[in-house]
């Protein structure tokens, strides 16, 4: 496996919240896990000689000092979550109106963005009515399950 290719991976496994990545190529084997180490998976010594281990440190998350001032101004907000694993869409194709906008009220039940998995497309509907408050993805970015797409101000 060429190294850029094995450099794309790492840095895959480095960005996303996964902590295994193994791929095979050729008859070779490439693993590379992002918080075990050997102490911790016994497993590792007995794997087969045409596999390549590489194990990345644990990046350690730093908060910012405005940290507890932004929860403040997101408890009042409700987040419309991904339901699943896929791509963000903000509108219906490339060349339409976005579904939402920055502020624009919207009702229970409205589309709001789409969330594209395995070449189907799964409109996302708010559950509550209310103002959008933010938009937390760009659109064409990939988002996991459960992550946060836009928080809504509720309507009271």
């Amino acid at each position: 496996m060429r190294e850029s290719k094995i450099r794309k991976l790492i840095k895959l496994v480095e960005e996303s919240e996964i902590d295994e990545l193994e791929v095979s190529s050729w008859g070779r084997k490439v693993r590379i896990t992002k918080r075990l180490t050997r102490q911790q998976n016994p497993a590792a010594d007995t794997e087969a000689d045409n596999t390549s281990t590489i194990t990345l440190p644990e990046k350690k998350e730093r908060k910012a000092p405005e940290v507890e001032k932004t929860q403040e101004e997101t408890d009042n907000l409700t987040p419309v979550k991904s339901p699943m694993v896929g791509t963000f869409y903000r509108a219906p194709a490339p060349d339409a109106k976005p579904y939402v906008e920055l502020n624009q009220m919207i009702a229970v039940g409205q589309v709001v963005c789409i969330v594209e998995a395995m070449k189907l497309m799964n409109e996302i509907e708010s559950e509550v009515a209310g103002r959008v408050a933010k938009i937390l993805v760009d659109n064409g970015k990939p988002v996991e399950f459960g992550q946060t797409l836009l928080l809504i101000e509720p309507t009271r």
